[in-house]
């Protein structure tokens, strides 16, 4: 039994993405994000997340993630198949990506006019079994339920900006 949903973000995120909207099924990307940088809003709940109970991220800092292939599922719809890496166990996970278009912005850097760049925006998500990973702590609740569930959502908005 699901009491309440926890939602946590991370910071520090980089990455490499290959996209052209005329041919979307060669989309490839990377990405990789500083597992410290994890924040619920509570920060003992934090330090417990990044605990050896489940981040450890004294021993792995990092999260990544490399897409492997990419089915469409619709105009602007895919199934990204991919390799996640967390706490050195690395598994296949499938995030359903949405393309949601392209455009040009102003670009400043150090007050200089660099711009426009253009700019492309998507929306993934997907589930893991946090078990695969080594992430086994748990708590029993009261009314025979658990603290943490097993299956973790994954929920991802990203903008990536075209370099030159």
């Amino acid at each position: 039994m699901m009491v309440t949903w926890v939602r946590g973000l991370f910071k520090n995120i980089s990455g490499r993405l290959d996209f052209d909207p005329s041919k979307p099924l060669s989309m490839s990307f990377e990405t990789e994000f500083d597992a410290t940088s994890l924040w619920t809003g509570v920060p003992q709940r934090d330090d417990h997340l990044r605990s050896a109970d489940f981040l450890d991220v004294e021993h792995f800092p990092t999260i990544a993630f490399r897409s492997t292939s990419v089915r469409a599922i619709g105009e602007h719809d895919f199934v990204v198949d991919g390799e996640l890496t967390m706490r050195g166990v690395t598994r296949p996970i499938a995030l359903d990506v949405t393309y949601l278009g392209q455009w040009e912005t102003p670009w400043w850097e150090d007050g200089v006019d660099k711009g426009p760049k253009l700019r492309a925006g998507f929306h993934a998500r997907g589930r893991l079994d946090r078990y695969d990973f080594g992430v086994k702590w748990n708590d029993a609740t009261p009314n025979g339920g658990v603290v943490v569930s097993p299956e973790i959502e994954i929920r991802i908005d990203a903008e990536a900006v075209r370099e030159d």
